[in-house]
C-alpha cells in the first residue's frame, strides 16, 4: 500500500446552508466519491471543536469573525462558532461516502489551540498521529481533497511535504474560504514546497 486519499472536513457546516459555509462546498462531494475506488486507503477528518474553543469569536467578548488574535502559537483568525462537537454541523455531509474510510481522525478538539493540518496543531508541534498511520501502512504518497483548500486542506498539505510525504491536491475536489486572499497565498506555498497541483 503506497497511496491513500486524504477527506479533509467534508461537514455540514463547511456545506452551503452551514455556519462557516465555503462557496459549493457540497460540490465536492460526487468528486471525492468517485475518486475512493482509485485509491487502496482512505482516511477522512473531521474538525471536532468544543463549544469554548479559543478560535470562535463568539467566546472573545467585542471580537467579529474573520477577525485575528494573537494567541500563544501565533496568530489566530476568529471564525463563527462551527463544528461543535455532536452537533448536526459538525456531522459528515450525508452524501459523503465514508465506508471506506479505515481512520476519521478528529481534530480542533483542545479548546486552548485551532487545529487546521491533518497532521498538527496550530502550534505545528502537537501531533494528531495520522503521520505515523501512514507510515505504518507503507503509505509514501497522498491525494488531498476537501475543505479549504486555502485553509485545513492547505496546512494538510504542506505539513505532509515537511514529513516527506509526495503530495497532490486534487483542485477539483477542493473549494476555499478566500479570505483576503488566501487562497492564492495557500496555492503559492503549496507550489513552493512541491505539492502536485492536479
Amino acid at each position: 500500500m503506497t497511496a491513500a486519499l486524504l477527506i479533509i472536513d467534508v461537514q455540514n457546516d463547511f456545506c452551503p446552508g452551514g455556519l462557516l459555509a465555503v462557496n459549493e462546498g457540497d460540490a465536492v462531494v460526487p468528486i471525492i466519491n468517485r475518486m475512493q475506488d482509485d485509491f487502496p486507503l482512505v482516511v477522512a477528518t473531521q474538525d471536532w471543536h468544543p463549544a469554548n474553543h479559543s478560535s470562535f469569536a463568539a467566546n472573545h467578548a467585542g471580537a467579529e469573525p474573520f477577525s485575528t488574535m494573537e494567541m500563544p502559537y501565533g496568530t489566530q483568525v476568529l471564525w463563527p462558532v462551527h463544528c461543535v462537537q455532536g452537533s448536526d454541523g459538525a456531522a459528515f455531509h450525508p452524501a459523503l461516502a465514508l465506508d471506506r474510510a479505515a481512520l476519521i481522525i478528529r481534530k480542533g478538539m483542545d479548546p486552548a489551540l485551532d487545529s487546521y493540518s491533518a497532521f498538527f496543531e496550530n502550534d505545528r508541534e502537537t501531533p494528531t498521529g495520522l503521520a505515523g498511520y501512514l507510515r505504518d501502512k507503507g503509505v509514501m504518497s497522498l491525494t488531498l481533497t476537501g475543505l479549504a483548500t486555502d485553509f485545513c486542506v492547505g496546512w494538510s498539505a504542506l505539513d505532509a511535504r515537511r514529513l516527506g510525504f509526495d503530495v497532490t491536491l486534487a483542485t477539483d475536489a477542493c473549494r476555499a474560504i478566500d479570505l483576503d486572499g488566501s487562497l492564492d497565498a495557500a496555492m503559492g506555498k503549496m507550489r513552493d514546497a512541491g505539492v502536485q497541483i492536479l
